[in-house]
């Protein structure tokens, strides 16, 4: 009996710090803890040669790269307040550790289907959806041309932060075929961890 009180003991304790919301000082362990599959913020998949990876972007990472060191207190809660109205996902695509543009077109119809898709077709491809089949709809999303200069093909996208949204037990991040023969690749993602997300303190000015 004893034995067991310990026990379920240690596992409230656990749960509850597994819930407490995580905070930290260096941004480079917020990002090191985000890509930590085990925390939820990072998966990962490879069909047929291409790889995917998703990470949720926390709030404080978009505020962090917008105020660079201008840090005060009343600036951090106005920029919060305007990056928290939003959810962010980074999507990076990849194949044989090269940029799509420069690893899959053929030939330059290739490339050109390719960029149209990366740069003005991919609103048509990315849905969000909960466990109850509610849709949000994508407000944006940002693909920066690299230029053969990285390793992956990454995208920003942004959609409107709902908290009716978010009351669902997951969310579902689906990517449909880009012509890149994977057919739908589907990421689930926990509303808890998005709702507990990870933040940032800021060294005071």
């Amino acid at each position: 009996m004893f034995e067991k009180k310990i026990f379920f003991s240690i596992m409230t304790l656990f749960l509850l710090c597994s819930c407490k919301q995580k905070e930290f000082n260096d941004i480079d362990e917020m990002i090191t803890y985000l890509k930590m599959p085990i925390n939820g913020y990072f998966q990962s998949k490879n069909i047929n040669g291409i790889h995917f990876e998703l990470m949720y972007q926390p709030t404080d990472i978009l505020v962090y790269r917008e105020l660079d060191s201008a840090y005060s207190k009343s600036l951090i809660n106005l920029v919060r307040e305007k990056y928290a109205k939003n959810l962010y996902f980074n999507l990076s695509i990849s194949k044989e550790g090269g940029e799509l543009l420069n690893k899959v077109p053929q030939n330059t119809d290739d490339f050109g289907a390719l960029l149209t898709q990366l740069s003005f077709q991919m609103d048509k491809r990315i849905h969000l959806y909960n466990n109850k089949k509610d849709t949000i709809e994508l407000a944006d999303y940002v693909y920066p041309r690299m230029y053969g200069m990285s390793k992956t093909t990454s995208i920003l996208f942004v959609f409107p932060k709902n908290d009716e949204f978010l009351n669902s037990e997951y969310l579902n991040f689906t990517i449909e075929d880009i012509g890149l023969k994977t057919g739908e690749i589907k990421f689930k993602i926990k509303s808890n961890d998005i709702k507990n997300e990870p933040k940032l303190i800021f060294p005071k000015s």
